[in-house]
């Protein structure tokens, strides 16, 4: 079955969802990164210290703890399983895109091997390796990057291919 390009063929009413989806999401997908950066102030640091807690700094303005056994491993479970499927509905509304098929792959591929790289590298740091901070900061950056490509993608298609 070929669906290459047929994104701007689709029924004003599927458009119209798939609008509303991407959206929504959206809402959902920034809204989490604002939290990231109020609780971490997007730096290695902020990172390390919500994971692996901030009791041996005498000049910290606010106490934090380690995150126990139980909170980390729940937080990589959650964000892993929720991401995933976010990804993999993406993927599957960039399939229908006209767009290069290896910048198609890269953005439907990509952001499965950030996620594991994100949240895998937030339990592996918590275990103490702390240097995967800068693994964590990378992946999600390009995470981001890479949805925030797609999002651009995908209304692009939807309505401004030329049919």
């Amino acid at each position: 079955m070929q669906v290459h390009g047929v994104i701007h063929q689709f029924p004003k009413e599927i458009k119209h969802l798939i609008v509303v989806f991407v959206a929504t999401l959206s809402i959902g997908y920034f809204g989490g990164l604002s939290f990231v950066n109020d609780t971490t102030n997007a730096s290695s640091k902020g990172i390390q210290e919500r994971y692996l807690g901030n009791e041996d700094d005498e000049e910290a303005t606010k106490m934090m703890f380690k995150k126990s056994s139980g909170e980390i491993k729940t937080l990589v479970h959650n964000h892993i399983l929720s991401l995933s499927v976010i990804f993999f509905l993406l993927a599957i509304i960039l399939s229908t895109t006209s767009i290069g098929m290896k910048l198609k792959l890269f953005l439907m591929i990509e952001p499965f091997v950030s996620v594991v790289c994100t949240f895998g590298g937030i339990y592996v740091m918590w275990t103490g390796i702390t240097w995967m901070k800068y693994v964590v900061m990378a992946s999600g950056f390009l995470m981001t990057v890479v949805y925030t490509t797609s999002i651009i993608v995908i209304l692009q298609q939807l309505y401004f291919k030329k049919k």
